[in-house]
């Protein structure tokens, strides 16, 4: 359909009209040779000639409006997830109901444009019945559903399922985005099984060694009143708890506590079990396998001191605040008999001392390789500590004593502490500190300088260094502890004591991480439908990323079974996508050439066993009834489906849509008018040359 007719366009036709009367006008008005009833029909023939070309002269645009039906889309999905295939109702006769679902799509296609789609834990199109699917995610289906259908002519969804969803929410508050109907196919069968199951289990999967955890076992049992059931947990196949569960009601839960003790350094497999009871309908849920990994990853940190002073209090315990750092305290004697190398961290209050300067003990820690905190303050042997050492040297040191105020470096950022905190350091009261000239020999990273009465100065009070990759700290004055009761005293106050405390021992005691060669898991635990990732990372010499080199893994789970790879190479380090893995856990070795250097790295990850489609085996009805009357649609029971293409013929919600296709184009491009043209000017051309004209 064409429309040009605007009043502007019918202006230039009535010009262009005119133009062509004028032009016949001439041409034809002193012919005398042709009767003049063929003297006007000339004239008429050239008139429209010149009228129509000069028009097109203007190339005024055509709207042309075109309508394309679309039918309605109708969208069949099943629920092809264990619980459906597993989970079987008496009377269900499953044959049967995959070949009405065939049929209905047939017949559905006769008038619709169906879709059909088969949902668990992906989904995939067409219909698929193997019900092998690990979880129920309907909301997946549903997002998917939003993505390929937006601004399509959705006219019902039909969705077969058992109304369990064990991932992805609850797909009723997705649904009101394809504004369909929904009609449900109710599978399963809502009458409660004799069933005794593991619901869940909340545990950390990373442990400290020598420390307890829990267990936290939530039971299950339906139609099993008056039964008592056996609870037992094995840690890599040797029993080590066991618990008596009574039963004592027809729906029962009860949530065990279970205590355990990390004896092992490494990966441990635990095996959670409750016994079966008979008639059950599954006792594929009566066993939950997690995995804990057990790491030493406490740190000892020595604190020396040549008496007691309430700062080791302060310190001590913001230190253990931390679970992971454990604190030794040494005063006096006990110096001597200090091992060492039992620590990866030491902090020398106020040694050498005056009373007891310990010079060997000092010198030992000082030429070895463990990171060391420095406090000076009162009783501080400055003169032997600037001796001992090349770092920090004290000069001019005659005991007197003077009063300093901490002052934050608004530069420094070797980890953050909290800006609020910050300003509570005005109420503070000064630490103490001996006079004398403070000279630093390198570089080093202030987080407060001093402030002596009103003067803020240069030289440092916390500071940071490094010596040929040992890492220092050092902290001029005495009575963090004042500080700490000033925020026991304002209860609005932050613990920036604590928190300048800790960071600073984790800053000290964190070890740097010069391998060439590195290999990790993307994550430790993965579930038996996840894809099991590997990164890999090599550097050369001067601790550049490389990925020339081809870089081999071996994967090897518990039974000894080994799965080779080959990583790929992606930027300038490498990734390895080993795909599923069933249940269990693995080690995996990867290797390296470069040059003539051979690079090996290790690790684990374990993936956990999904039994989420075995903790609800009773169908949910009323969810699929809330879906269907939420949108307008119906549920039915699968023996009813076929009546499905009644229901939705007679809804009078499914429709044709016609989609209005409007577009502009030049009136020169229409080739009908070059061939009215053409004919006008061959039929006046054959009229002259009849009568004699040409």
């Amino acid at each position: 359909m064409g429309n040009f007719f605007s009043a502007t366009s019918v202006l230039i036709f009535l010009a262009c009209l005119l133009l062509g009367v004028l032009y016949a006008w001439l041409l034809y008005k002193r012919n005398k040779n042709l009767s003049s009833k063929l003297n006007y029909v000339l004239a008429g023939l050239r008139m429209l000639v010149v009228a129509v070309t000069a028009f097109l002269i203007f190339a005024p645009l055509v709207k042309r409006i075109s309508y394309t039906p679309e039918k309605p889309i109708i969208v069949l999905a099943n629920d092809n997830s264990l619980s459906v295939g597993q989970i079987i109702p008496a009377g269900f006769n499953k044959a049967k109901f995959q070949s009405d679902l065939k049929e209905l799509e047939r017949k559905l296609a006769e008038k619709y444009d169906v879709k059909t789609y088969s949902f668990s834990d992906s989904v995939k199109t067409g219909l698929r019945f193997s019900g092998d699917g690990k979880l129920s995610n309907a909301s997946q289906l549903v997002n998917q559903l939003n993505d390929e259908l937006v601004n399509r002519n959705v006219g019902a969804i039909i969705l077969a399922s058992d109304g369990i969803f064990n991932r992805g929410g609850n797909p009723i508050y997705e649904l009101n985005k394809i504004k369909a109907p929904v009609y449900t196919i109710a599978m399963g069968d809502t009458v409660s099984k004799r069933d005794l199951l593991i619901a869940n289990v909340n545990y950390n999967n990373i442990v400290y060694l020598d420390n307890e955890f829990t267990l936290d076992i939530q039971l299950q049992a339906f139609e099993s009143k008056g039964e008592t059931a056996q609870l037992s947990v094995s840690e890599n196949g040797s029993k080590v708890a066991t618990q008596s569960i009574a039963i004592n009601a027809a729906t029962f839960v009860k949530d065990a506590t279970v205590k355990l003790k990390a004896t092992k350094v490494g990966i441990q497999k635990y095996t959670i079990n409750v016994s079966a009871l008979k008639n059950e309908i599954t006792t594929k849920n009566n066993s939950q396998t997690i995995f804990v990994e057990v790491i030493d990853g406490r740190q000892k940190v020595l604190l020396a001191s040549n008496a007691p002073h309430p700062d080791l209090g302060a310190i001590k315990q913001a230190i253990e605040a931390n679970k992971h750092y454990e604190v030794t305290l040494a005063l006096a004697d006990d110096l001597a008999n200090v091992d060492i190398n039992s620590y990866s961290l030491a902090i020398l209050y106020q040694l050498p001392a005056i009373t007891n300067s310990a010079t060997a003990f000092v010198k030992k820690l000082a030429d070895s390789k463990m990171p060391l905190w420095y406090v000076f303050g009162a009783q501080s042997n400055l003169n032997d500590f600037s001796r001992l050492q090349n770092n920090v040297k004290f000069s001019r040191a005659n005991g007197s004593l003077q009063e300093t105020f901490p002052y934050a470096e608004p530069n420094f950022t070797t980890f953050s502490i909290d800006a609020t905190a910050l300003k509570q350091l005005a109420n503070y009261d000064p630490l103490q500190t001996q006079f004398a000239n403070l000279s630093v020999n390198g570089n080093y990273t202030a987080v407060f300088n001093q402030r002596i009465g009103r003067v803020n100065t240069q030289n440092p009070m916390l500071f940071f260094m490094e010596d040929n990759g040992k890492k220092l700290a050092f902290l001029v004055g005495e009575g963090i502890w004042k500080w700490k009761l000033e925020e026991a005293k304002n209860e609005p106050s932050l613990p920036l004591v604590n928190e300048l405390i800790s960071k600073t021992v984790q800053y000290l005691s964190v070890k740097d991480d010069k391998r060439k060669f590195k290999v990790y898991p993307s994550k430790t635990t993965y579930d038996e439908n996840e894809s099991v990732l590997l990164n890999a990372t090599l550097y050369n010499d001067a601790y550049e990323p490389i990925n020339t080199p081809e870089v081999k893994a071996q994967v090897k789970n518990a039974e000894g079974k080994v799965y080779n790879y080959t990583f790929s190479k992606s930027g300038t380090s490498y990734s390895l996508d080993a795909g599923l893995l069933p249940q269990g856990n693995y080690t995996f070795t990867a290797s390296a050439t470069l040059g003539s250097k051979n690079y090996i790295a290790s690790g684990a990850f374990y993936i956990n066993a999904l039994i989420a489609e075995y903790q609800q085996t009773t169908a949910n009805h009323q969810l699929l009834y809330a879906m269907a009357q939420q949108t307008n649609g119906k549920m039915v029971m699968p023996q009813n489906l076929l009546n499905l293409v009644n229901e939705l013929e007679n809804s009078g919600q499914i429709k044709t849509i016609s989609y209005e296709d409007r577009k502009y184009e030049e009136l020169i491009s229409l080739k009908w008018i070059f061939a009215l043209i053409l004919v006008l000017l061959t039929t006046e051309w054959f009229l002259r040359k009849r009568n004699g004209e040409v």
